[in-house]
This record gives C-alpha cells, structure tokens and sequence, in this order.
C-alpha cells in the first residue's frame, strides 16, 4: 500500500513540476493581456455581422485565459453591447478551448506540436462556427454601446493609472484572480493524471485506446458533458497518449472538454437560440474530428516520433521546477482557504442565482450590480449560490442585471 502511495505522488510531483514553471509565465502573461486588451474595448470591434467580425472575434478569444463559465458572461455582454450574433458564436467557441496560459502549460507536457494545433484548431472552430451561424441566421443590428470601464479600478470615466498600478494588477489578476477560477479543475487534472500514470497498465491503453475508431468517439462522450477548463484538461490527455491513446484523441478531449458543459450549451440555446446551438455543437465537433486526424496524420508521417508529443522542459534547472512548484501550491493553498464571504444582514433583496461557479461569477455580477443607481452594497455568496443587495432598486431591476450579465435567476 505505500509502495502505491509512494509511487502515486511521484507521479503527481512529477506532472507538476513540469507544469509550473510555463503555468506562472502563463498567469503572468494572462495579466499583462487584462490590462493590453480589456475585454470592454474589443467590444466595438465585434459590431459587424461579417467576415471582419467574426475573424476579430475568433482572434482575441483565442489567447485570452478565460474558462468556458467565464466567457459567458462576456459572450452575454458582448451581445448587449451591439456584437453580431455570429461574432458572439466565434468567441464563443474560440475562447474557452484554449488560453495564453494553458498554451504554454501545453507545450511543457505535450510538445510544439500540441502547442501550434491546440491555438490553431480554436480560432479555426471561431471562425467556422461564425460563418456557418451567418449563413443559417438572419441578426438584427444592435448600436453598439461606447461606454467602457477601466480594468484596473472599475471606472467608466477618462483616466490614467501608474505603472505601479498596472503591474499590481497584472499580479492580482494572474496570480490570484486566475489561479482562484482554475486551481480546482488544475488540482483534479494533476491528481488525475497521476492516477493514470501510475495505475493504467499500458498495454491496455495501447489496445482501446490506440485504435482511433474506439479512441475519438469514446473522447467526444466523455469531454462534451463534462467541465474542464483548458489547463487542467492537459495532464489528464498527457497521460493517456504516453500510455498509448492516439494523439489524435488526446486533442478531441483537450478541444472539446473545455468548450462544452451544461452550462454553456444552455447559454448557448437560452440566449442565441436553439440554430446557434445546433451550430455550435456540430462546429466543435467536426473541428475536433479533423485536427485529431491531422494531428495523427503528421505524427504516424514521421514515425510516430515520441519527441512530436513529449514535454519540452528539459531545458530548465531541476531548481526552477522545484521553486516553481512549490510557488504554485502556495498560490492554490492561498485561492482553496476559505472566504469570509460578506453577509448583508439587512438586505433588501436576495436572489438565487444557480450559474456561480467561481470567483469570476462573483465579481462580475457584483460589479455589474454595484454600478446601478440606488445601489448600497451588494454580497455575492458562492457556496450558497445567492445574491444580496440593499438599496433603493426594485427587485426586478436587480434581476435584469444579472440576466444581462449572462446569469439565470431561480424564479420564486
């Protein structure tokens, strides 16, 4: 028994370190990216119900590191700010799937060529669910709406910030706000994936798993209902293909386990109706088909060379890894110590509000409430899943709010 033990947390220590260090520069990078690319100023960009759009939107989904719960709530507002149905569907489908962070966290366990394909297949998806919903759907013109706040501090009028702000930002954001809305599903991945590694013999990988009619299939039922955000998906697919599953499979489920829950897909239905989703379903399906053929093509072409799908981190110090490891887990024991979450006693309006998932959801609506008229002060419970406010506002003001925000209220 502690020879398994033993043996199971090598594993795990194994997959971390060789994972924290690109992670940190990821988190790091996707700081840097709030504050260059503020998603309140790309909004404008989306407007159009064209090629244009649809491209713009496909693009800047692609590297920003947001989970598919936390895209929808800027999916929903991208919507009330005047973006094309079609351009909402491309970011939609683009952002979720992948990230600057899980890009780089990518390549240090399964390669450039995971790395290149992950990003490729996303914006590829973006675009083609786009057009594919421009050609079956008819979109109303929405004006587009020129207010924006700042992502430093909220505020929606002129001003500047000093570059002690920005970079105190950068760390808050990619240190803390990020690492609270992934460190769970990274924590289930690591831990996962060291089950695999350790446990499932290989000849028994090899044997289902390899075969790409059992594999892809298989990989699609598993990942479409699931919830996994794009980085805790890659330990997870890293171990089954060094056990032997195709790596074909091992991008169906790392494209289609982050861009596909229950979730989404009722955002999807509730809010761009039931064509958009017939179109959504079957893009991320068909894109994660055919990059998981690609993806096999070139890697049968050139022998099955393990060196295509194999970490790339040998040029770091053992020290490095180590730090960094040990930095991510003080970052994750920071994100998983339980809040004090703010209570309103004497609240004037409390609401149900089953799509909270994360510290994302939490701030989102929070800030979304806090800026209306009358408003006193807001708390947002995300164990209780609950909504309180005090202040002169009418409960059906507070309601429209959060459905504008792309959340749901339980009806009383």
């Amino acid at each position: 028994m502690i020879i398994h033990i033993t043996g199971l947390l090598k594993e795990i220590w194994y997959l971390l370190n060789e994972m924290s260090p690109y992670l940190l520069f990821g988190f790091f990078s996707a700081g840097i990216l709030h504050i260059l690319i503020p998603k309140e100023k790309i909004y404008k960009h989306f407007a159009k119900n064209d090629l244009s759009g649809i491209i713009k939107a496909s693009l800047f989904g692609v590297p920003l590191p947001l989970c598919s719960c936390g895209g929808i709530p800027v999916a929903a507002h991208l919507r009330k700010e005047g973006a094309g149905k079609s351009s909402t569907i491309a970011f939609l489908t683009s952002t979720p799937t992948t990230g600057v962070d899980s890009i780089l966290a990518t390549y240090s366990l399964l390669g450039p060529l995971f790395a290149i394909i992950r990003p490729v297949s996303a914006f590829t998806a973006g675009i083609l669910s786009g057009v594919v919903s421009s050609l079956f759907e008819k979109d109303e013109h929405i004006n587009i709406s020129e207010n924006s706040s700042c992502t430093i501090c909220d505020i929606d009028t002129p001003h500047t910030h000093s570059l002690y702000s920005k970079i105190k930002k950068i760390i808050s954001y990619g240190f803390f706000d990020l690492v609270s809305d992934i460190w769970k599903w990274l924590a289930i991945g690591i831990l996962v994936g060291g089950i695999l590694s350790y446990f499932v013999p290989t000849d028994i990988v090899q044997k289902y798993l390899g075969n790409s009619l059992i594999s892809y299939p298989l990989m699609l039922v598993i990942a479409i209902p699931m919830y996994v955000c794009a980085t805790g998906s890659i330990p997870i697919a890293a171990a089954l293909i060094l056990k032997g599953m195709t790596p074909g499979a091992g991008l169906i489920f790392l494209f289609a386990g982050p861009a596909t829950n229950t979730a989404t897909l009722s955002f999807v239905a509730g809010k761009l109706g039931k064509k958009s989703l017939l179109v959504y379903l079957t893009t991320i399906i068909t894109t994660a088909i055919a990059f998981g053929l690609l993806i096999d093509f070139i890697w049968y072409s050139y022998g099955k060379d393990i060196g295509f799908i194999s970490g790339k981190m040998e040029m770091l110090p053992q020290w490095l890894k180590i730090i960094s490891s040990w930095f991510l887990i003080t970052l994750v024991l920071i994100a998983a110590l339980p809040k004090r979450e703010k209570e309103i006693i004497y609240m004037d309006i409390e609401l149900k509000v089953p799509d909270i998932t994360c510290a994302h959801c939490v701030k989102t609506i929070k800030s979304a409430i806090s800026k209306v008229n009358g408003v006193k002060d807001v708390g947002v419970n995300i164990k209780t899943k609950t909504v309180k406010v005090k202040g002169d506002i009418s409960k059906e003001n507070v309601v429209s709010v959060i459905k504008k925000s792309g959340y749901s209220v339980e009806e009383e």
